[in-house]
């Protein structure tokens, strides 16, 4: 594999972990709306991510294959239903006096952010050791 492969693993991998980590803070910032554009509640988002094939696949494919790189392929809505807090005083309670919020597990969220820090800091530490290996390779090879 050469280095150019490894490097847009890793790009890869840091683009779909900032992705996640955007999404996870969006839902954190909207745990408390109670009104979206549309005028309904906010419906959390959740990241699916399509990964590149084990490597059985990839030895199969032979060495001529390009490397399927791991991305995002789309958000899906979390169809929860609303967490229902009375607050009669509240413009956008209903007539009963209850006002929904989203059904955001701040918790939870906070965990995906973390997680898709430190799997960011591994596809960092990923190139840092590609472009480390180019760098001797290049030492040895410029010996000569």
């Amino acid at each position: 594999m050469d280095y150019q492969a490894a490097f847009a693993i890793g790009a890869a991998g840091m683009a779909v972990e900032k992705m996640r980590a955007d999404l996870a803070s969006l839902n954190l910032a909207n745990a408390n709306t109670t009104r979206t554009a549309n005028g309904g509640y906010y419906r959390a988002g959740r990241l699916v991510t399509q990964s590149a094939p084990g490597f059985d696949a990839l030895m199969q494919a032979g060495a001529a294959a390009a490397l399927p790189l791991p991305h995002a392929s789309g958000v899906v809505t979390v169809e929860a239903p609303p967490r229902l807090l009375l607050e009669p005083g509240h413009p956008h309670a209903d007539s009963r006096g209850f006002v929904a919020y989203p059904q955001i597990d701040t918790l939870a969220e906070m965990v995906t952010i973390m997680n898709a820090t430190r799997a960011y800091q591994a596809n960092i530490a990923s190139i840092s050791a590609a472009r480390s290996m180019a760098q001797e390779a290049l030492k040895i090879g410029g010996g000569r």
